[in-house]
């Protein structure tokens, strides 16, 4: 029975060395990209791992609208929490997948009048935008030159206005050059496997014990 249990805890621990990736989304770990300006006062802004997406909150108290990639309107923040995004824009499509690899419908026309669609109702609005992340397969340049272990990119700017008047969220990418390997979810989901297993094998070693020894009796 313990043989069984420990290779179930094996198979168990590749898995989740393969799945943890599927848990979340995950950023570039060699990539780390940093809020430097939120914005005007009330918006709230951070970047979620590492890299990988924009999360933003109105609490302005206004209508706050981000820009798309073209300068066109790609979705805006209501004061009541309703968060739209327009189906007109381009970026509604790119950002949809951290590297943009989607087909942008006909559709999709940055100089086109606005089609709204609701898709939250609380105030957040969380997105794939390519300006904050490194877009090609090939190292910055610069990091090529010299892979130092941490080093600025390039600092970034994301277009809002903020009931009509225009403003910016700011900020920027940094190398830190960590070399990739499994992201940090992939360990603690492992951590938690093994002492599961650890623990499951003491269980069944009690109830054998105390199995044989009722047959003592």
């Amino acid at each position: 029975m313990v043989r069984v249990i420990v290779f179930a805890v094996a198979a168990l621990c590749v898995a989740a060395l393969t799945a943890a990736p599927a848990l979340a989304h995950e950023g570039d770990p060699d990539y780390e990209s940093l809020v430097t300006n939120p914005g005007p006062e009330g918006l709230e802004v951070r970047v979620l791992s590492g890299d990988d997406r924009l999360e933003v909150r109105n609490r302005t108290g206004e209508l706050v609208v981000i820009e798309g990639y073209d300068e066109e309107p790609y979705a805006r923040l209501f004061p009541d929490g309703r968060v739209q995004v327009n189906e007109r824009s381009p970026a509604t499509y790119l950002n949809e997948e951290p590297r943009g690899d989607v087909d942008v419908p006909a559709v999709a026309d940055a100089e086109a009048e606005p089609r709204w669609r609701t898709v939250e109702g609380n105030g957040r609005f969380e997105f794939h935008d390519h300006r904050i992340h490194w877009m090609n397969d090939a190292d910055p340049p610069k990091v090529q030159e010299d892979p130092a272990p941490r080093q600025k990119v390039y600092d970034w700017s994301v277009p809002v206005t903020v009931a009509g008047t225009p403003a910016s969220i700011d900020g920027t990418l940094w190398w830190r050059g960590t070399g990739g390997g499994p992201p940090a979810a992939a360990f603690v989901l492992f951590g938690v496997v093994i002492v599961g297993g650890l623990a499951l094998i003491v269980v069944v070693r009690r109830r054998r014990a105390r199995g044989e020894g009722e047959e003592a009796w």
